[in-house]
């Protein structure tokens, strides 16, 4: 039985700048999305937390939804390398119309408001680093003598 998504959470979805658009029957994620969250598999993180960290409710859908949804996109990069997860029909989800060009600037936007949200978030980890380390104390025994 698939996930079913009511107006108000494919609203929600939708302000989320890993999805490109999303159905009652249906979340597309972005490419850059896709690459990053089969990245960050493959250095241990869990399934449900790639989705966590990119700001999704995974409470939104079924058990094995992450596992199954990274397995489609293994395989569909293994048969086709990276661009597998952008032409029609690389992935099962992915099957549609062609893209126009309204797609394109919309994949872009999109793709910038993605970038700008990480890049938001890692200024604020530089700055909460160097708040931490701002309060140690240097080795001052070598300054004594």
């Amino acid at each position: 039985m698939r996930t079913t998504f009511s107006s108000d959470d494919i609203a929600e979805l939708k302000r989320n700048p890993c999805v490109f658009d999303c159905t009652e029957n249906s979340v597309y994620y972005t490419h850059e999305f896709k690459q990053r969250a089969l990245q960050l598999q493959a250095e241990g993180v869990s399934t449900k937390e790639i989705w966590r960290r990119s700001g999704f409710n995974i409470t939104k859908w079924k058990k094995h939804y992450f596992r199954l949804t990274l397995r489609d996109w293994r395989r569909a990069v293994q048969k086709s390398g990276l661009e597998g997860l952008t032409k029609r029909g690389g992935t099962p989800h992915d099957r549609g119309p062609k893209h126009t060009d309204t797609d394109t600037l919309k994949r872009l936007e999109l793709q910038v408001k993605y970038l700008q949200a990480e890049n938001d978030f890692l200024a604020k980890l530089r700055a909460r680093r160097a708040e931490s380390n701002s309060g140690r104390m240097k080795n001052t025994n070598s300054l004594e003598r």
